[in-house]
């Protein structure tokens, strides 16, 4: 049952995806996310429904506009694929259940912070705090404990600390993403803190090997790495957080 429920909300999730590019476009720039319709950035032609099917309009149209042939980004896509997957994946793991929902809910968020920081150095309060509040309270429900507030508080302590260290290497956007990765992960919050320092680590390298010296004022979204991080801590992190305590 639970392979054909995930099998089932990939297409609802193509379609969630759909409208968390319109929050991940919309949201850093303070604009509604109803109104008005969705419309080509580049000459500001209204999108017709046929042109806004998920990920097949974009292969029709080969990645251009309609009206005047402006190319639109792979981000928007990738963005449905992953909201997808991830969704479906909740599922597999989880069951249809509260720690789905809630993981759902992380995925989604993770999705949108992703976008946002790429595009706009910005992870936006509007998204991250309302989630943080809602999977705090679904996976509390879900699994009755204090894990789960321990694991944000101390996620948003760790990183605070981090960002107070060292201003010039994430803002307080990252803490507040913290907040909501240990709401969502409990225990194996500081597998996915790892991995995401582990994975900035490879562009930093590679501004510092292009760069010198000057790299160190070359600024790169931290919170893209630290979603990554999360998505692996979220369906693998208790068996990398057994082997890891395993070898000690």
């Amino acid at each position: 049952m639970t392979p054909a429920l995930a099998a089932f909300l990939l297409a609802p999730g193509l379609a969630l995806g759909s409208f968390l590019n319109v929050v991940a476009a919309r949201v850093p720039l303070r604009l509604s996310i109803v109104r008005p319709r969705s419309a080509c950035p580049a000459c500001g032609a209204p999108i017709g429904w046929r042109d806004n099917i998920p990920v097949l309009s974009y292969a029709l149209l080969r990645g251009r506009c309609r009206a005047c042939r402006s190319p639109i980004g792979l981000v928007y896509p990738l963005v449905e694929v992953a909201t997808a997957l991830l969704l479906a994946g909740c599922v597999l793991a989880f069951g249809a259940s509260v720690r789905a929902a809630a993981a759902a809910v992380l995925c989604a968020a993770l999705v949108v912070v992703t976008a946002t920081d790429i595009a706009h150095r910005i992870v936006p309060n509007r998204v991250v705090l309302p989630a943080g509040v809602l999977v705090l309270a679904a996976d509390t429900v879900a699994q009755p404990g204090y894990q789960w507030a321990a694991a944000a508080f101390g996620a948003s302590l760790f990183l605070l600390i981090a960002a107070l260290a060292y201003p010039g290497g994430m803002g307080m956007g990252d803490v507040k993403l913290a907040f909501l990765m240990g709401a969502g992960l409990g225990r194996t919050v500081p597998v996915a803190l790892m991995l995401g320092m582990v994975l900035a680590l490879v562009p930093s390298a590679v501004l510092m090997a292009r760069h010198g010296a000057a790299a160190r004022k070359m600024a790169i979204p931290f919170a893209p790495f630290l979603a990554a991080g999360s998505v692996v801590a979220l369906f693998v992190g208790p068996s990398l957080l057994h082997l890891y305590l395993g070898l000690l």
